[in-house]
């Protein structure tokens, strides 16, 4: 960002008003109109039970749109839910602007009356599955050191749209294709006994909703340039390919997207739920190492490779391949001593009789 940019956004903040007493002001006057954007995203809340009455919760903001939309509604109906409410903002060091951004998500914060948390990467991660990570483990700490239950991001029904195409583009199935739930947990970024929820309350909410938001709101948000570069797959998605399924196919081509990632979502929980159930069928309570293969044959092809799924990650310890499961699928009826290539470090798969099981090569 050229110098002197930051300067900028804070005159964009400061257009409401010439002063922080201003600011806060007409904020509240704001916030006393009810728009349908707050009902429903208060519908939506109630209906699936996302964020309780007097919870304590982290917004996590990174300036942009539609977290500063979320934190907007969220203080709106922080009074209606008695909520207690922090900002939180994840810095990673990747933009020489970052430092400026994270002042900027201050300055929000201050506006608001809220508590600000920052956490800034002494090494910035490479690549965006590290900064996933590290980002999520950050708002975990920061969670824990405000006493929150509950970490609320602002993920929207136009993210589904873009997550179903990158995965599509890629291959991926059922489970790709619903990839982003209303909310999960974070278990598995915790260090302690007790994990915050993550919830997604703009779940249902597009993001060009998002910018009327903060527009009419007359919201100051955070520009920043990486999401207009093209060179990421996500960006071209976004700004050339929906655009083109809009324009040539469906004009409401974003919102049938969404849709088809739900009734996904739908038939993978059902999935899901059956080949859990399948899958204790065919274990062998005694060795869990193996898998019994004439119950497994009775099942269909496509709760097998959930069940093969389910179990090489239980007893390897991560997640397997599609090229490995279909692998492992073969060997439901192969002869005997059919065996795999490693599918991790020394260990192979191979049939034992009327069992598969996993077998570590020696060395």
């Amino acid at each position: 960002m050229t110098p002197g940019a930051y300067e900028l956004h804070k005159r964009a903040m400061s257009q409401a008003g010439e002063n922080q007493d201003r600011n806060r002001a007409q904020h509240q006057a704001q916030s006393q109109a009810w728009s349908d954007l707050h009902a429903r995203v208060h519908a939506q809340l109630k209906r699936h039970q996302l964020l309780p009455r007097s919870a304590r919760i982290v917004l996590a903001v990174s300036g942009g749109q539609d977290s500063v939309c979320l934190a907007g509604l969220c203080v709106d109906l922080a009074e209606r839910w008695d909520w207690t409410l922090t900002i939180g903002h994840c810095d990673h060091g990747w933009r020489d602007d970052s430092a400026d951004n994270a002042r900027f998500v201050g300055e929000l914060a201050e506006r608001w009356g809220l508590p600000f948390l920052l956490r800034v990467a002494s090494t910035s991660p490479v690549g965006e599955a590290s900064a996933r990570e590290w980002r999520y483990r950050q708002l975990v700490a920061i969670a824990a050191e405000f006493g929150a239950t509950h970490i609320a991001t602002g993920h929207t029904a136009s993210d589904r749209a873009e997550t179903f195409l990158h995965h599509l583009l890629r291959g991926t199935g059922t489970d790709g294709l619903s990839a982003i739930a209303r909310s999960r947990d974070l278990a598995e970024f915790c260090d302690g006994p007790r994990s915050p929820q993550l919830v997604r309350p703009l779940f249902e909410i597009f993001r060009q909703e998002t910018a009327d938001f903060c527009r009419d709101r007359q919201l100051a948000i955070w520009e920043d340039a990486t999401n207009n570069d093209e060179r990421y797959t996500r960006n071209r998605i976004r700004h050339s390919l929906l655009p083109l399924l809009s324009e040539r196919f469906n004009p409401r081509a974003e919102a049938a997207i969404v849709r088809a990632s739900a009734s996904l979502a739908r038939d993978r929980d059902c999935l899901e739920a059956l080949a859990a159930d399948w899958g204790q069928r065919v274990r062998d309570r005694e060795r869990p190492d193996r898998l019994y293969r004439p119950t497994l044959r009775r099942a269909h092809p496509a709760l097998q490779r959930r069940i093969l799924r389910d179990w090489l990650r239980e007893r390897l310890g991560n997640a397997v391949g599609f090229e490995r499961i279909e692998a492992v699928a073969a060997l439901i009826d192969a002869p005997q001593k059919t065996r795999t290539d490693p599918v991790a470090d020394a260990r192979i798969v191979e049939v034992c009789g009327d069992w598969l099981a996993i077998v570590t090569l020696e060395r």
